[in-house]
């Protein structure tokens, strides 16, 4: 049974890598079954959190919405179209803003969770052209 595990992780993980798009885990579930039929939903899901649980992926949550999850695991950030639900990394440095809370709270920083919300290009285009 664990070898069916490790073949199953692997294929859900590999899935993940190829999308490259932050997908939700219905997205997930759509690319694994499209190969592999018979990987369940539940699965895939238990799967994406063990990856998430385990730091092997990130788990990106969603003000009012499905989590997403990247491949990469290294510290950034995100944001989020209001409009499509889109997902994206954001490039900018991290560790300025942990400096400066550190500064200013007297806190130590375990950690946090930074979204940014907006529009994307693809949805910002739509809506100029329709002339909103």
């Amino acid at each position: 049974m664990q070898e069916r595990n490790t073949l199953q992780k692997r294929i859900v993980h590999e899935a993940l890598i190829e999308m490259a798009c932050h997908p939700t885990a219905d997205d997930v579930v759509v690319k694994v079954q499209s190969k592999y039929p018979s990987i369940s939903r539940a699965t895939v899901y238990r799967i994406l959190n063990k990856l998430a649980d385990s730091g092997e992926a990130l788990r990106i949550r969603i003000n009012n919405g499905a989590d997403h999850f990247d491949h990469m695991t290294f510290p950034h950030y995100h944001v989020h179209c209001n409009n499509c639900g889109r997902v994206a990394d954001v490039k900018m440095p991290v560790e300025s803003l942990v400096d400066l809370l550190k500064d200013t709270s007297g806190y130590k920083i375990f950690g946090y969770s930074l979204q940014f919300d907006g529009m994307c290009p693809e949805c910002v285009k739509v809506e100029e052209e329709r002339g909103a």
